[in-house]
Formats: C-alpha cells, structure tokens, sequence
C-alpha cells in the first residue's frame, strides 16, 4: 500500500497511538507533519519517522483556529499540498459516574475530542476542496458505539465523531474525499495506562475473542488502508479494531 509522494498530517502524533500511526505512515513512503501540543515529543517522533520518510515536527494547539490555520499554512508552504489527514488528538478523561461529573470536564471532553477534530478537519478540508482530493481518518473508540459506566463525557465526544465522520464524507464525497473512522478497543499505551491499571488490561483480555488488547500499531495498520488506494470507494465507515469485543452478544458468558 505504497504512499509514496504523499503528504499527511497526523495530530496528537507525540505518543502512543499517534505515534504509530504518524511512523507506519513514514514507512509507506509519505511525508509527515508530526503534530502534537508538546514539541518535544513530537519531534522524537518526526526522528523517528524521518529514518523511513521526510517528516517534520509541528507544535499546534488543535483547539485554537488560529493556530491551525497557521500550522496548515506552513505545512503546505513546506510540502506543496495535504493528502492525508489523521484527527488523532484526545484528551485524558476522569472515570466518574455521570452525578459527579462537572461541566468543565464535560466541556473538556467534548472540545477535544469533538470539536477539535471538527476544527482540524476543517482546516485541512479546504486545502483538501481545493485539491480536490484528500483522506481524512477520524479516531473514535468502541465506547463511541456501546456504553459502559461512568465515561458519559469521553462516550458522548467519541460518539460524536461518528457522526461528524459521515457527515463529512457526504458533504465533500463530492470533491472525491474520503473521510472514515477507526474505532479503537482497549490499547496498551502510556495514556491508557493513566486511567487503568496493568492488571485491568490484562483482565479485559479474557473477554476479547481474540484473546488480546490492541497495540498501537494495530490502528495504524487501519489507517494506512484508508488513505491508501486500496480504500478508494470507501467512505463514512467505522472500522473497529478490537479483537472483535463488539461482536459478542452481551447476553453470552
């Protein structure tokens, strides 16, 4: 799935998940803008994709419009265009049941997990209008299609994405954009492992039909199908990558 000559931008791409992505990206051929809120990490990833591919650190506070527009002008100053977006960027979510949970850290969840991909990708998409061509992929999660106790806010934000996704992929269908999601099951990442402990990934497994968690490098194999040309008529899909969780019937044991 060569990406050569490709240019994409992963966001929330310091670490973890969007690390993976932003370096099996490289390893496809394409050009990566690295973008992450602290500069640091993401130049440790941009090192780490240049071994495969041209790829350059941005600092980018995805929240702000006017930094977006800013980091978009430079990157395609610098590359020419942008073929593939990556809406990566999420926040860390506090575990509490719904009573408890106030309306800054609804507001929190929902900003950066919602309205920043609506903002990155608009930002993008009229770079991708203009071209007339571009791949968009959302990062949702599994606790965007089913509920479990007290992650109301983080549910909602992923949800929402969902949403977005398909609306998108019906409004710019037109200018032959594709826009898809990934629904990510439970990740072994240094993120993850702030909410939940060793023992608690490790427990999840024995309901996974596969038998484990993901690795970030399993939602990176997913995004390098769809902005490949292998995903050419695919748009406004979910692809959950989970060791099929979802798939079981809840009434099973």
């Amino acid at each position: 799935m060569s990406l050569e000559g490709k240019v994409a931008v992963v966001t929330g791409a310091g670490q973890g998940i969007g690390q993976a992505i932003a370096v099996a990206l490289a390893q496809e051929g394409a050009s990566v803008a690295v973008v992450d809120l602290d500069l640091e990490n993401a130049k440790k990833v941009a090192d780490e994709a240049g071994k495969f591919s041209r790829s350059v650190p941005k600092r980018a506070d995805v929240s702000s419009p006017a930094d977006l527009t800013q980091t978009v002008r430079e990157i395609v100053e610098e590359f020419g265009r942008i073929d593939v977006l990556v809406n990566n960027a999420a926040a860390l979510h506090l575990v509490l049941p719904t009573e408890d949970v106030s309306l800054e850290e609804w507001r929190r969840s929902i900003d950066v997990n919602l309205t920043d991909t609506f903002l990155c990708s608009q930002a993008v998409g009229k770079e991708m209008i203009k071209n007339k061509s571009g791949k968009i992929v959302n990062i949702s999660s599994v606790l965007g299609h089913a509920a479990v106790p007290k992650y109301a806010a983080y549910s909602a934000s992923k949800a929402g994405i969902l949403a977005l996704t398909k609306t998108l992929a019906v409004e710019w269908g037109k200018y032959n954009i594709n826009v898809n999601s990934i629904s990510p099951g439970s990740t072994d990442t240094p993120r993850v492992l702030q909410t939940v402990t060793p023992e608690a990934l490790k427990s999840r497994e024995e309901r996974i039909p596969l038998g484990r968690v993901n690795q970030p490098e399993d939602i990176a194999s997913a995004v390098v199908f769809l902005v490949s040309s292998a995903s050419g008529n695919i748009t406004g899909e979910d692809i959950k990558v989970d060791g099929g969780m979802l798939a079981i019937h809840p009434g099973w044991s």
